[in-house]
């Protein structure tokens, strides 16, 4: 869910930033900049959706929105008995950014549900199900980090082969628990199925970093904040141009890209996604309140060869 795509200025149709993540019930928001507490109640997307808040840097259009949203979620939490029950909200944010984070969340006297501060730098900085968060430092003018998250590996069962081998029913639970039933292996009737992944590369020069974050994803969410005929001022503000962005998936190897983050400067993003599109196929140029599906998993040969 695509809550802003505004850069610095926000304009009549374009909110600061703000994305959300769904993953099976499991919510991780990007860069919650002014309004995305608004933003979200336009979208329809509730406070307890949230699982995870992710920080690139601590720039305003980046950022604003946090002490908003955190309120909400205490309002919202406050408003059930099992307040006491709910779980704190992780933030994380670049290690060397941690006393304007603590200004930022407390910033007001309002409410907050009970946060974990998560200084972070490069490496997996959360193992937690469903997705492995990890972090590479990206090349801005602040302390700036891109995020990575990836799914567990799993196996897909092949019902053919369940059939041949007599597994139905209660069974197959017990076989994929246990790894063997009788003498059926879980590998005689499923197939790998690697888990999918997605990238989130806010504010930053072309670097190597961005491109081994997007290495392989499925959904690589990038900022393109101007268009190539303004490389100069990219360069000069660390950021990508959407020619870049465009680079980048391709020798990431990721399967779809989505443009964000545009200067007040260009009111037309069809521009964004044409120039992207001249370096990588899938592209999708984001407009506020877009949803944005990640790819459809790729099927492992052996699951297609055994259905018919």
């Amino acid at each position: 869910m695509v809550l802003g795509t505004a850069s610095q200025a926000p304009t009549r149709y374009r909110n600061h930033n703000g994305y959300l993540l769904r993953w099976d019930g499991h919510g991780v928001l990007f860069d919650p900049g002014e309004g995305t507490q608004r933003q979200m109640v336009l979208a329809g997307v509730p406070s307890s959706a949230i699982d995870r808040i992710c920080l690139t840097h601590l720039h305003g259009d980046h950022c604003l929105g946090l002490p908003g949203v955190l309120a909400r979620m205490a309002l919202d939490r406050s408003s059930h008995d099992d307040e006491d029950d709910d779980p704190p909200v992780e933030v994380f944010f670049p290690a060397e950014s941690h006393e304007t984070f603590v200004h930022l969340v407390n910033a007001s006297l309002s409410r907050r549900p009970a946060i974990v501060a998560r200084a972070g730098g490069e490496g997996v900085l959360g193992d937690g199900p469903p997705l492995r968060l990890s972090a590479r430092r990206l090349d801005h003018r602040v302390p700036t980090l891109g995020y990575r998250l990836d799914e567990p590996d799993g196996i897909t069962m092949l019902p053919d082969r369940l059939a041949a081998a007599g597994v139905h029913g209660p069974d197959v639970g017990r076989l994929q628990r246990e790894g063997r039933l009788g003498g059926v292996r879980l590998e005689d009737v499923s197939v790998a199925r690697p888990g999918q992944s997605m990238a989130f590369v806010m504010d930053t020069r072309l670097c190597g970093a961005a491109v081994e974050l997007a290495a392989g994803v499925d959904l690589l969410v990038c900022e393109s904040t101007f268009l190539a005929e303004d490389a100069a001022l990219a360069d000069a503000y660390a950021h990508l141009t959407a020619a870049q962005a465009g680079r980048l998936a391709r020798e990431a190897g990721a399967r779809r890209l989505v443009l964000t983050h545009f200067s007040q400067r260009y009111p037309d993003t069809a521009r964004f996604a044409d120039e992207a599109a001249e370096h990588f196929p899938d592209v999708v140029a984001a407009h506020d309140l877009d949803v944005i599906p990640v790819p459809a998993r790729r099927e492992p040969p052996e699951a297609s060869e055994g259905t018919t």
